[in-house]
Protein backbone atom coordinates (compact mmCIF):
# COMPACT_ATOMS: atom_id res chain seq x y z
CA UNK A 1 0.00 0.00 0.00
CA UNK A 2 1.08 3.48 -0.54
CA UNK A 3 1.49 6.53 1.75
CA UNK A 4 -1.03 9.27 1.20
CA UNK A 5 1.55 11.42 0.50
CA UNK A 6 4.12 10.51 -2.02
CA UNK A 7 7.38 12.93 -1.37
CA UNK A 8 6.41 12.23 2.17
CA UNK A 9 9.64 10.63 4.32
CA UNK A 10 9.71 9.20 7.49
CA UNK A 11 12.54 7.80 8.44
CA UNK A 12 15.22 10.60 9.17
CA UNK A 13 18.60 10.69 7.87
CA UNK A 14 21.78 11.72 9.92
CA UNK A 15 24.94 12.65 8.18
CA UNK A 16 28.28 13.12 9.23
CA UNK A 17 30.53 16.16 7.95
CA UNK A 18 34.34 15.86 6.48
CA UNK A 19 35.97 16.67 4.14
CA UNK A 20 33.13 15.45 1.15
CA UNK A 21 30.54 17.98 2.44
CA UNK A 22 31.77 20.85 4.00
CA UNK A 23 32.30 23.08 1.46
CA UNK A 24 29.46 25.21 0.80
CA UNK A 25 28.02 23.88 -2.71
CA UNK A 26 27.56 20.27 -1.48
CA UNK A 27 26.07 21.53 2.09
CA UNK A 28 23.77 23.80 0.06
CA UNK A 29 22.82 19.76 -2.42
CA UNK A 30 23.04 17.39 1.20
CA UNK A 31 20.80 19.42 2.70
CA UNK A 32 18.22 20.20 -0.32
CA UNK A 33 18.50 16.66 -0.63
CA UNK A 34 15.99 16.05 2.59
CA UNK A 35 19.24 15.12 4.94
CA UNK A 36 18.02 16.35 8.57
CA UNK A 37 20.64 16.29 10.97
CA UNK A 38 24.31 16.82 10.54
CA UNK A 39 27.16 15.00 13.05
CA UNK A 40 30.53 16.42 13.87
CA UNK A 41 32.86 13.17 14.70
CA UNK A 42 34.85 15.83 17.85
CA UNK A 43 37.67 12.56 17.34
CA UNK A 44 38.45 14.67 14.43
CA UNK A 45 37.58 18.35 14.98
CA UNK A 46 39.15 21.01 16.15
CA UNK A 47 37.31 23.89 17.89
CA UNK A 48 38.47 26.12 14.58
CA UNK A 49 36.70 23.88 12.41
CA UNK A 50 33.91 23.25 14.64
CA UNK A 51 33.38 26.76 15.06
CA UNK A 52 33.49 27.28 11.00
CA UNK A 53 31.42 24.24 10.03
CA UNK A 54 28.37 25.56 12.37
CA UNK A 55 28.26 29.02 11.67
CA UNK A 56 28.73 27.78 7.94
CA UNK A 57 25.74 24.81 8.52
CA UNK A 58 23.13 27.66 9.64
CA UNK A 59 24.19 30.02 6.77
CA UNK A 60 23.62 27.28 4.25
CA UNK A 61 20.22 26.22 6.13
CA UNK A 62 18.88 29.82 6.41
CA UNK A 63 19.57 30.62 2.76
CA UNK A 64 17.75 27.41 1.29
CA UNK A 65 14.81 27.78 4.65
CA UNK A 66 15.32 24.34 6.18
CA UNK A 67 16.67 24.45 9.21
CA UNK A 68 18.82 21.06 9.99
CA UNK A 69 19.68 19.53 13.68
CA UNK A 70 23.41 20.00 14.74
CA UNK A 71 24.84 16.75 16.61
CA UNK A 72 28.26 17.21 18.43
CA UNK A 73 29.17 13.80 18.91
CA UNK A 74 31.88 13.54 21.33
CA UNK A 75 34.79 11.52 21.71
CA UNK A 76 34.53 9.81 24.75
CA UNK A 77 37.14 7.92 26.87
CA UNK A 78 38.92 5.67 24.90
CA UNK A 79 42.46 3.33 25.21
CA UNK A 80 45.20 3.34 22.29
CA UNK A 81 48.68 1.90 21.93
CA UNK A 82 51.60 4.39 21.64
CA UNK A 83 53.92 4.79 18.63
CA UNK A 84 55.62 2.26 17.15
CA UNK A 85 58.67 3.23 14.74
CA UNK A 86 57.58 1.21 12.34
CA UNK A 87 54.86 -1.29 11.88
CA UNK A 88 55.40 -5.01 14.12
CA UNK A 89 54.56 -7.51 12.32
CA UNK A 90 52.66 -10.20 15.08
CA UNK A 91 52.41 -13.52 14.17
CA UNK A 92 49.93 -16.31 15.35
CA UNK A 93 51.02 -18.00 19.03
CA UNK A 94 53.82 -15.53 20.08
CA UNK A 95 53.90 -13.80 22.76
CA UNK A 96 53.99 -9.78 23.44
CA UNK A 97 53.75 -7.17 26.28
CA UNK A 98 51.11 -4.63 26.72
CA UNK A 99 53.14 -1.52 28.68
CA UNK A 100 51.16 0.81 30.98
CA UNK A 101 54.35 2.96 31.62
CA UNK A 102 56.52 4.40 28.70
CA UNK A 103 59.71 2.47 28.02
CA UNK A 104 58.72 -0.42 31.32
CA UNK A 105 60.41 -3.72 30.02
CA UNK A 106 60.17 -7.21 32.51
CA UNK A 107 63.75 -8.92 33.61
CA UNK A 108 65.37 -7.74 30.01
CA UNK A 109 63.17 -10.07 28.33
CA UNK A 110 63.00 -10.06 24.71
CA UNK A 111 59.49 -9.81 24.40
CA UNK A 112 58.22 -7.30 22.32
CA UNK A 113 55.95 -4.56 23.72
CA UNK A 114 53.89 -1.20 23.20
CA UNK A 115 52.86 1.25 25.34
CA UNK A 116 49.11 1.79 25.99
CA UNK A 117 47.76 5.51 27.28
CA UNK A 118 45.73 3.91 29.91
CA UNK A 119 47.63 3.56 33.01
CA UNK A 120 44.87 1.70 35.40
CA UNK A 121 44.06 -1.12 32.53
CA UNK A 122 46.73 -2.90 34.58
CA UNK A 123 44.37 -2.93 37.67
CA UNK A 124 41.19 -3.48 35.23
CA UNK A 125 42.38 -6.50 33.30
CA UNK A 126 42.55 -10.15 34.64
CA UNK A 127 44.59 -13.15 33.08
CA UNK A 128 42.22 -14.69 30.63
CA UNK A 129 40.79 -11.50 29.14
CA UNK A 130 40.76 -10.99 25.68
CA UNK A 131 42.36 -7.69 24.20
CA UNK A 132 41.27 -6.39 20.54
CA UNK A 133 43.41 -4.14 18.68
CA UNK A 134 42.69 -1.87 15.29
CA UNK A 135 39.19 -2.76 14.99
CA UNK A 136 39.22 -6.20 16.57
CA UNK A 137 41.55 -7.28 14.00
CA UNK A 138 44.18 -8.43 15.89
CA UNK A 139 43.00 -10.61 18.97
CA UNK A 140 45.29 -10.99 22.33
CA UNK A 141 44.61 -13.29 25.42
CA UNK A 142 46.14 -12.18 28.70
CA UNK A 143 48.33 -14.56 30.24
CA UNK A 144 49.68 -12.34 32.87
CA UNK A 145 50.40 -9.19 34.25
CA UNK A 146 52.86 -7.81 36.73
CA UNK A 147 53.84 -4.65 37.87
CA UNK A 148 53.17 -2.52 34.60
CA UNK A 149 53.41 -4.92 31.73
CA UNK A 150 50.11 -7.34 30.97
CA UNK A 151 51.62 -10.29 28.93
CA UNK A 152 49.78 -11.64 26.57
CA UNK A 153 49.28 -14.66 23.52
CA UNK A 154 48.74 -13.33 19.74
CA UNK A 155 45.55 -15.37 19.04
CA UNK A 156 45.07 -13.48 15.37
CA UNK A 157 48.18 -12.10 13.56
CA UNK A 158 48.66 -8.77 12.36
CA UNK A 159 50.20 -5.86 11.66
CA UNK A 160 50.41 -3.45 14.72
CA UNK A 161 51.39 0.38 13.96
CA UNK A 162 51.20 3.36 16.14
CA UNK A 163 47.70 4.81 17.96
CA UNK A 164 45.88 1.69 17.35
CA UNK A 165 42.67 1.66 19.04
CA UNK A 166 42.01 -1.16 22.08
CA UNK A 167 38.70 -2.34 22.78
CA UNK A 168 38.32 -4.95 25.63
CA UNK A 169 35.06 -6.94 25.74
CA UNK A 170 33.29 -7.77 29.28
CA UNK A 171 36.06 -5.60 31.14
CA UNK A 172 35.05 -2.98 33.15
CA UNK A 173 36.95 -0.14 33.09
CA UNK A 174 37.51 3.09 35.55
CA UNK A 175 37.80 5.73 32.57
CA UNK A 176 35.27 8.55 33.07
CA UNK A 177 32.40 8.72 30.49
CA UNK A 178 33.04 12.46 30.73
CA UNK A 179 36.47 13.31 29.66
CA UNK A 180 38.34 16.59 30.20
CA UNK A 181 38.30 16.90 25.97
CA UNK A 182 34.63 16.03 26.04
CA UNK A 183 34.23 19.26 28.45
CA UNK A 184 36.41 21.57 26.22
CA UNK A 185 34.78 20.39 22.81
CA UNK A 186 31.36 20.67 24.23
CA UNK A 187 31.47 23.93 25.26
CA UNK A 188 32.37 24.82 22.08
CA UNK A 189 29.25 23.14 20.90
CA UNK A 190 27.24 25.21 23.65
CA UNK A 191 28.67 28.55 22.39
CA UNK A 192 27.99 27.88 18.83
CA UNK A 193 23.85 26.81 19.75
CA UNK A 194 24.59 22.73 18.90
CA UNK A 195 20.98 20.61 19.24
CA UNK A 196 22.21 17.48 20.51
CA UNK A 197 25.54 15.82 22.26
CA UNK A 198 26.16 12.43 21.46
CA UNK A 199 27.78 10.79 24.21
CA UNK A 200 30.11 7.93 23.54
CA UNK A 201 30.29 5.17 25.41
CA UNK A 202 27.81 5.14 27.57
CA UNK A 203 27.82 2.78 30.38
CA UNK A 204 25.37 3.43 32.32
CA UNK A 205 22.26 6.26 33.23
CA UNK A 206 24.96 7.81 36.08
CA UNK A 207 27.05 8.87 32.47
CA UNK A 208 23.89 10.80 30.72
CA UNK A 209 23.71 12.56 34.40
CA UNK A 210 27.08 13.86 34.26
CA UNK A 211 26.29 15.28 31.21
CA UNK A 212 23.19 16.57 32.04
CA UNK A 213 24.21 18.38 35.06
CA UNK A 214 27.04 19.95 32.77
CA UNK A 215 24.87 21.32 30.41
CA UNK A 216 22.14 22.33 32.91
CA UNK A 217 25.12 24.70 34.22
CA UNK A 218 26.26 26.28 31.34
CA UNK A 219 22.58 26.94 29.96
CA UNK A 220 22.17 24.73 27.34
CA UNK A 221 19.19 23.06 26.17
CA UNK A 222 20.68 20.46 23.48
CA UNK A 223 19.16 17.17 24.57
CA UNK A 224 21.24 13.77 24.67
CA UNK A 225 22.05 10.91 22.35
CA UNK A 226 23.51 8.08 24.43
CA UNK A 227 25.74 5.54 22.19
CA UNK A 228 25.36 2.12 23.64
CA UNK A 229 28.94 0.71 22.51
CA UNK A 230 29.92 -2.07 24.57
CA UNK A 231 28.17 -4.55 26.95
CA UNK A 232 27.95 -2.78 29.81
CA UNK A 233 25.45 -0.49 27.86
CA UNK A 234 23.59 -3.59 26.67
CA UNK A 235 23.25 -4.65 30.48
CA UNK A 236 22.20 -1.08 31.44
CA UNK A 237 20.05 -0.28 28.54
CA UNK A 238 17.08 0.17 30.25
CA UNK A 239 18.04 2.23 32.41
CA UNK A 240 20.23 4.17 30.22
CA UNK A 241 17.14 4.97 27.50
CA UNK A 242 15.59 6.03 30.58
CA UNK A 243 17.90 8.00 31.42
CA UNK A 244 18.75 9.76 27.99
CA UNK A 245 16.76 12.08 25.34
CA UNK A 246 17.41 9.67 22.28
CA UNK A 247 19.49 6.41 21.60
CA UNK A 248 22.02 5.78 18.96
CA UNK A 249 22.68 2.26 18.55
CA UNK A 250 26.69 2.40 17.38
CA UNK A 251 27.45 -0.64 15.42
CA UNK A 252 31.35 -0.01 15.21
CA UNK A 253 32.11 -0.34 18.91
CA UNK A 254 29.63 -2.67 19.50
CA UNK A 255 30.24 -5.21 16.98
CA UNK A 256 33.48 -5.71 18.49
CA UNK A 257 32.70 -5.55 21.87
CA UNK A 258 29.93 -7.97 21.75
CA UNK A 259 29.66 -11.20 19.78
CA UNK A 260 29.11 -10.78 16.36
CA UNK A 261 25.99 -13.39 16.38
CA UNK A 262 24.44 -10.85 19.01
CA UNK A 263 24.54 -7.66 17.07
CA UNK A 264 21.17 -8.05 15.21
CA UNK A 265 19.67 -9.00 18.56
CA UNK A 266 21.00 -6.25 20.36
CA UNK A 267 20.07 -3.52 17.91
CA UNK A 268 16.44 -5.10 17.35
CA UNK A 269 16.16 -5.24 21.62
CA UNK A 270 17.31 -1.62 21.88
CA UNK A 271 14.62 -0.15 19.32
CA UNK A 272 12.14 -1.99 20.89
CA UNK A 273 12.69 -0.72 24.11
CA UNK A 274 13.03 2.83 22.96
CA UNK A 275 9.62 2.16 21.69
CA UNK A 276 8.35 0.83 25.14
CA UNK A 277 10.28 4.10 26.59
CA UNK A 278 8.92 6.61 23.58
CA UNK A 279 12.41 7.63 22.51
CA UNK A 280 13.66 8.19 19.27
CA UNK A 281 16.06 5.79 18.32
CA UNK A 282 19.32 6.43 15.51
CA UNK A 283 21.09 2.90 13.67
CA UNK A 284 24.76 3.78 12.65
CA UNK A 285 27.63 2.73 11.13
CA UNK A 286 28.30 0.54 7.95
CA UNK A 287 25.12 1.39 6.28
CA UNK A 288 26.42 2.26 3.36
CA UNK A 289 30.00 1.12 3.94
CA UNK A 290 30.60 -0.26 0.59
CA UNK A 291 30.13 3.88 -1.09
CA UNK A 292 33.17 5.55 0.38
CA UNK A 293 34.41 3.70 -2.86
CA UNK A 294 31.61 2.53 -5.32
CA UNK A 295 28.69 4.44 -6.49
CA UNK A 296 26.31 1.83 -5.39
CA UNK A 297 25.70 -0.19 -2.37
CA UNK A 298 25.54 -3.72 -1.88
CA UNK A 299 22.69 -5.50 -1.71
CA UNK A 300 23.23 -6.37 1.69
CA UNK A 301 24.05 -2.96 2.40
CA UNK A 302 20.19 -2.38 0.90
CA UNK A 303 18.58 -4.90 3.52
CA UNK A 304 20.31 -3.71 6.16
CA UNK A 305 18.95 -0.25 5.57
CA UNK A 306 16.05 -1.62 4.69
CA UNK A 307 15.64 -3.72 8.21
CA UNK A 308 16.26 -0.48 9.97
CA UNK A 309 13.10 1.57 8.23
CA UNK A 310 11.18 -2.17 8.79
CA UNK A 311 12.14 -1.76 12.07
CA UNK A 312 10.53 1.78 12.76
CA UNK A 313 13.93 3.22 13.56
CA UNK A 314 13.35 7.30 13.93
CA UNK A 315 17.09 7.81 11.70
CA UNK A 316 19.83 6.02 9.70
CA UNK A 317 23.12 7.34 9.74
CA UNK A 318 26.15 7.89 7.59
CA UNK A 319 29.97 8.51 8.37
CA UNK A 320 32.83 7.39 6.65
CA UNK A 321 30.25 7.45 3.50
CA UNK A 322 30.20 11.09 3.91
CA UNK A 323 33.09 12.32 5.14
CA UNK A 324 35.91 11.16 2.75
CA UNK A 325 33.34 8.92 0.51
CA UNK A 326 33.22 9.66 -2.97
CA UNK A 327 29.63 9.92 -3.22
CA UNK A 328 28.48 11.81 -0.38
CA UNK A 329 25.00 12.84 -2.46
CA UNK A 330 24.20 9.88 -3.61
CA UNK A 331 24.28 7.91 -0.48
CA UNK A 332 21.56 10.50 0.80
CA UNK A 333 19.69 9.74 -2.40
CA UNK A 334 19.46 6.05 -1.72
CA UNK A 335 18.85 6.40 1.83
CA UNK A 336 15.43 7.99 0.72
CA UNK A 337 14.93 6.06 -1.76
CA UNK A 338 14.99 2.71 0.29
CA UNK A 339 12.41 4.32 3.07
CA UNK A 340 9.98 5.77 0.81
CA UNK A 341 9.91 1.97 -0.67
CA UNK A 342 9.72 0.39 2.76
CA UNK A 343 7.75 2.44 4.33
CA UNK A 344 5.33 1.77 1.65
CA UNK A 345 5.18 -1.78 2.21
CA UNK A 346 4.11 -1.31 5.91
CA UNK A 347 3.60 -3.06 8.41
CA UNK A 348 1.05 -0.31 9.45
CA UNK A 349 0.26 -1.31 13.39
CA UNK A 350 0.77 1.34 16.04
CA UNK A 351 3.36 1.48 18.85
CA UNK A 352 1.89 2.05 22.36
CA UNK A 353 4.72 3.30 24.32
CA UNK A 354 4.87 4.48 28.44
CA UNK A 355 5.70 7.97 27.54
CA UNK A 356 2.64 9.18 28.61
CA UNK A 357 0.29 8.35 31.20
CA UNK A 358 -2.97 9.13 32.13
CA UNK A 359 -5.10 11.85 29.75
CA UNK A 360 -2.47 13.00 27.93
CA UNK A 361 -1.55 9.92 26.66
CA UNK A 362 -5.43 9.00 25.89
CA UNK A 363 -5.44 12.36 24.17
CA UNK A 364 -2.60 11.36 21.83
CA UNK A 365 -3.54 8.00 20.98
CA UNK A 366 -7.04 8.97 20.66
CA UNK A 367 -5.21 10.91 17.62
CA UNK A 368 -3.46 8.60 16.23
CA UNK A 369 -5.81 5.64 15.96
CA UNK A 370 -8.24 8.59 14.23
CA UNK A 371 -5.48 9.37 11.97
CA UNK A 372 -5.06 5.53 11.53
CA UNK A 373 -8.25 4.75 10.53
CA UNK A 374 -8.83 8.38 8.14
CA UNK A 375 -6.43 7.13 5.02
CA UNK A 376 -5.64 10.27 3.61
CA UNK A 377 -6.10 12.12 6.47
CA UNK A 378 -2.87 14.35 8.59
CA UNK A 379 -2.26 14.81 12.43
CA UNK A 380 -0.94 18.60 13.05
CA UNK A 381 -0.03 19.76 16.87
CA UNK A 382 1.53 22.85 18.00
CA UNK A 383 4.74 22.45 20.27
CA UNK A 384 7.07 24.63 22.48
CA UNK A 385 9.37 22.44 23.43
CA UNK A 386 8.43 19.35 21.14
CA UNK A 387 6.74 17.21 23.89
CA UNK A 388 3.39 16.87 21.89
CA UNK A 389 5.58 16.11 18.45
CA UNK A 390 7.57 13.51 20.46
CA UNK A 391 4.17 11.73 22.11
CA UNK A 392 2.88 11.30 18.91
CA UNK A 393 6.28 10.05 16.90
CA UNK A 394 6.59 7.83 19.73
CA UNK A 395 2.99 5.86 18.44
CA UNK A 396 4.68 5.53 14.77
CA UNK A 397 1.90 6.34 12.68
CA UNK A 398 1.89 4.68 9.51
CA UNK A 399 -0.56 6.41 7.39
CA UNK A 400 -0.71 10.03 8.58
CA UNK A 401 2.30 12.72 8.53
CA UNK A 402 2.93 14.82 11.79
CA UNK A 403 3.19 18.61 10.87
CA UNK A 404 4.52 19.63 14.52
CA UNK A 405 4.02 23.69 14.67
CA UNK A 406 6.26 25.38 16.79
CA UNK A 407 7.41 29.28 17.15
CA UNK A 408 11.13 27.96 18.54
CA UNK A 409 13.46 27.10 16.03
CA UNK A 410 15.46 25.49 18.90
CA UNK A 411 12.56 22.59 18.92
CA UNK A 412 12.28 22.76 15.23
CA UNK A 413 15.68 22.09 14.38
CA UNK A 414 15.26 19.27 17.76
CA UNK A 415 12.19 17.70 16.26
CA UNK A 416 14.10 16.82 12.79
CA UNK A 417 15.51 13.74 14.69
CA UNK A 418 11.80 12.14 14.97
CA UNK A 419 10.53 9.95 13.05
CA UNK A 420 7.22 10.88 10.93
CA UNK A 421 7.56 14.67 11.88
CA UNK A 422 7.61 17.62 9.55
CA UNK A 423 8.89 20.26 11.80
CA UNK A 424 7.45 24.40 10.37
CA UNK A 425 8.31 27.89 12.07
CA UNK A 426 5.50 29.87 12.93
CA UNK A 427 4.30 32.23 15.95
CA UNK A 428 1.65 30.95 18.26
CA UNK A 429 -1.66 33.52 18.76
CA UNK A 430 -2.75 33.74 21.95
CA UNK A 431 -6.07 32.70 20.86
CA UNK A 432 -5.88 28.72 19.80
CA UNK A 433 -8.13 29.15 17.16
CA UNK A 434 -6.77 31.59 15.59
CA UNK A 435 -3.25 29.76 15.91
CA UNK A 436 -5.05 26.70 14.04
CA UNK A 437 -6.49 28.71 11.08
CA UNK A 438 -3.08 30.25 10.76
CA UNK A 439 -1.46 27.14 10.76
CA UNK A 440 -3.25 25.56 8.17
CA UNK A 441 -3.30 28.49 5.78
CA UNK A 442 0.96 27.85 6.25
CA UNK A 443 0.27 24.02 5.14
CA UNK A 444 -1.58 25.08 2.01
CA UNK A 445 0.42 28.06 0.88
CA UNK A 446 3.29 25.11 1.21
CA UNK A 447 1.26 22.50 -0.78
CA UNK A 448 1.47 20.44 2.29
CA UNK A 449 -2.15 20.07 2.37
CA UNK A 450 -5.14 20.92 -0.51
CA UNK A 451 -8.60 21.63 -0.12
CA UNK A 452 -10.80 19.05 1.43
CA UNK A 453 -8.10 17.33 2.59
CA UNK A 454 -8.69 16.05 6.47
CA UNK A 455 -6.53 17.13 9.57
CA UNK A 456 -6.81 15.47 12.96
CA UNK A 457 -5.68 19.01 15.28
CA UNK A 458 -4.14 17.47 18.69
CA UNK A 459 -3.49 21.23 21.08
CA UNK A 460 -5.51 23.06 23.65
CA UNK A 461 -8.28 25.11 23.57
CA UNK A 462 -9.89 28.33 25.60
CA UNK A 463 -13.18 27.03 27.45
CA UNK A 464 -14.42 29.13 29.85
CA UNK A 465 -11.49 31.12 30.74
CA UNK A 466 -9.28 28.12 30.83
CA UNK A 467 -6.88 26.30 28.34
CA UNK A 468 -8.01 22.17 27.74
CA UNK A 469 -6.51 19.68 25.59
CA UNK A 470 -8.36 18.63 22.66
CA UNK A 471 -8.57 16.48 19.41
CA UNK A 472 -10.77 18.17 16.55
CA UNK A 473 -10.95 17.10 13.03
CA UNK A 474 -10.67 19.78 10.73
CA UNK A 475 -11.45 20.05 6.70
CA UNK A 476 -9.34 22.24 4.70
CA UNK A 477 -11.42 24.51 2.99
Amino acid sequence: MQTSIDHFRRTKIVFTLGPATMEEAMLEKIISGGADVARLNMAHANHEWTRMIIRRIRAVSARIGREVAIMMDIKGPEIRTGDVEAPIELKEGETFDFTVKPGDKDGGEEVRSVNVNYQDLINDIHVGDIVLVDSGLMRFEVLDKKNARIRCKVLTAGQLTSRRHINLPGVKVNLPSFTEKDRGDTLVGIEEGIDFVALSFVRAAADIETLREFLRANNSKAKIIAKIEDQSAIENLDEIIDACDSLMVARGDLGIECPFEDLPVIQRRAVKSCFHHGKPVIIATHMLESMISSPMPTRAEITDVANAVYEKADCVMLSGETTVGKYPLECVAIFDKISRRIESEGPFDLADPDLLTGDKHNLLRSAVHLAHEMEGSKLLTFTRQGFMAQGLAAMRPTRAPIFAITNSVTTLRQMRLLRSVIPLLMELESDPNDTISKAISLLVDLGEVKIGDKLIVVTDILSHDRLVDSIQLRTVR
